[in-house]
């Protein structure tokens, strides 16, 4: 998963530096065109205007087929980027031979290909495209058309100077631009596959605890089977005022293999319990009779609203258990001071437990959902590390704030399911 990931994130970084070098190009040939009129009409330069055009129209219907390319998609490689630069390079040496080649002061422009090719290709592609730019600049030297006014002296020294001073400004200009956007694309990937690293890791825990669960759902299987047939042969024992004794034992034994059942499930190495579908009022309302049946002796201050009718949620055997995990977690912070609050709309199911405990710490903040962890000394955070992670499966997100007077607030958000 990990890979793909990081695939989809490199193709996108590509994309980015191919979309910024196409508009990069739309200047180039608007400045061109500016450049061949104001020479021709300001500066009375004659230039072969048929061929520059013809070459100008050549670089313009390449980068069309760039756009073309841009939105078939599919992966742009190195080597195809390298294939654009050395395009770009291509119809600036044909423009310069056009323009007194190595004499001419946006020669300077040649540096533009070797810088991008440096922040975003390989050595290897960089050095190929450093030496056939540098053959280039060479024929330049030797081969080309001159323009037809001195550069050593008047009126022609002071254009050339001029050239210069605007090939530099356009250099830097355009290095700031393209370099800097790719520069930050590049920080973006960093960013992102830092993530994909640490969901990895979180994945792999998770991987882990579903071994242990199943390698301890198998043991506890046999002595749990055993466990309910001595009940049931107790019950025949007992005189019908003790029925209630085998009775509870009887439904303590189910509550602890719904819970290794539930605990498989969650952590991926079972599939899951059987869901279906219940109407969100109707989803909380047999939440909150399951959990009263739990805690007889507590109550839970319940605040619930939304649309009408109550939109639908795949109501999973998990997805209750780490419900009930977190209103566990309050009671038992702030026993009969548990606030849950839900409303819901036609897109998402939003759920707050408050509880006026003591909060989380500084550390338990950063975390929590991350990996197991607790503040309890007898405790070592799994209940709550899975909680989260059965609530991610489900397309919802979770989020622990401590309350302003003490206390903790747990946010959770449930998409709805949308009928066709």
């Amino acid at each position: 998963m990990l890979k793909n990931k990081t695939a989809t994130m490199i193709q996108t970084a590509e994309y980015l530096n191919l979309r910024r070098l196409f508009m990069l190009r739309n200047i180039a040939i608007i400045g061109q065109l500016l450049a061949v009129y104001i020479t021709q009409i300001y500066l009375d330069i004659a230039l072969p205007v048929l061929s520059i055009g013809l070459v100008i129209f050549t670089f313009a219907l390449f980068n069309l087929f760039t756009l073309f390319r841009i939105r078939w998609g599919g992966e742009v490689s190195q080597l195809e980027f390298l294939f654009q630069l050395l395009a770009d390079v291509f119809i600036l040496t044909a423009l310069l031979y056009l323009t007194g080649g190595a004499t001419n002061p946006f020669v300077l422009l040649f540096l533009l290909p070797i810088i991008i090719a440096t922040a975003v290709l390989s050595s290897r592609y960089t050095w190929i495209l450093t030496l056939i730019t540098a053959a280039c600049y060479s024929l330049l030297i030797w081969k080309f058309q001159p323009l037809p006014h001195a550069h050593g002296s008047g009126s022609g020294l002071s254009q050339h100077v001029f050239g210069m001073w605007l090939s530099f400004v356009i250099s830097a200009a355009i290095t700031s631009y393209l370099v800097g956007g790719m520069r930050r694309s590049l920080e973006d990937k960093e960013v992102e596959l830092a993530a994909a690293r640490e969901q990895q890791l979180r994945d792999e825990q998770l991987v882990l605890l579903g071994t242990l669960s199943a390698s301890t759902a198998h043991e506890m299987g046999t002595p749990l089977g055993t466990m309910s047939l001595l009940c049931e042969e107790l019950s025949h024992e007992l005189s019908d005022e003790h029925q209630h004794i085998a009775k509870t034992l009887n439904t303590q034994i189910t509550r602890c293999k719904d819970a290794l059942s539930t605990l498989s499930a969650s952590t991926g190495t079972a599939p899951l319990s059987a869901g279906k579908l219940l109407n969100v009022n109707i989803f909380l309302e047999e939440l909150h009779a399951e959990w009263n049946k739990l805690h007889p002796d507590n109550h839970i201050k319940t605040d619930w609203n939304g649309i009408s009718p109550a939109p639908s949620i795949l109501a999973d055997r998990t997805l209750q258990q780490a419900l009930i995990n977190i209103l566990d977690n309050a009671n038992e912070a702030s026993p009969n001071q548990v606030e849950w609050i839900a409303y819901w709309d036609s897109t998402m199911l939003t759920i707050n437990i408050k509880d006026r405990g003591e909060g989380l710490s500084r550390e338990a903040e950063q975390a929590i959902g991350n990996h197991p962890f607790s503040d309890k000394a007898e405790g070592h955070g799994l209940g709550l590390f899975l909680t989260h992670s059965i609530l991610k499966r489900f397309g919802g997100h979770v989020e622990s704030l401590n309350r302003e007077h003490g206390g903790l607030s747990t946010l959770i958000n449930l998409p709805i399911i949308k009928h066709e």
